[in-house]
């Protein structure tokens, strides 16, 4: 039991996860991880939900794209650490409401200024960057499948 003041310590002699979290990262990284926003999962098989998964399913994110192009929900599911959850969880919340045309500028440079990570901990938000991207990318194929469908239908 500590008294007093909780001092850091580095992760490999701390006993609790948690003490580790609020020690080694920023805040806004421990209140992502702690309370982590849209968690799961969309359903992967509807023609307006687009599906990321990167570096051999590391992470997956979902977005669903409303008929005017907007991103009217998102989900991620991640194995990682800290960073990596609230990297996720913070390009989900900046996804949500922003258009097919705007979500792609969410870099994985904001994403880590605005969580403070250290550099060896870029990860996350490089994890997090290409997750939108490649959910966009699925979520556009899906389209042209979509308007390929149509159009055979109407020969």
């Amino acid at each position: 039991m500590l008294r007093g003041k909780q001092k850091c310590v580095g992760p490999r002699r701390s006993f609790s996860p948690q003490l580790t979290a609020r020690c080694s990262y920023h805040k806004k990284v421990v209140d992502h991880y702690e309370n982590p926003r849209n968690v799961g999962s969309l359903d992967k098989n509807s023609k307006n939900v687009g599906t990321g998964l990167v570096v051999m399913k590391l992470m997956k994110l979902h977005i669903q794209v409303d008929q005017n192009g907007k991103i009217v929900d998102a989900r991620f599911k991640t194995f990682g650490c800290e960073s990596a959850i609230a990297s996720g969880c913070l390009a989900t919340e900046w996804g949500k409401g922003k258009s097919t045309d705007e979500a792609p500028k969410i870099r994985n440079t904001d994403v880590a200024k605005e969580l403070c990570l250290p550099p060896v901990k870029l990860h996350g938000s490089m994890l997090a960057e290409d997750a939108i991207k490649a959910a966009l990318s699925d979520h556009r194929l899906q389209q042209q499948d979509k308007k390929e469908e149509r159009a055979q239908a109407s020969n």
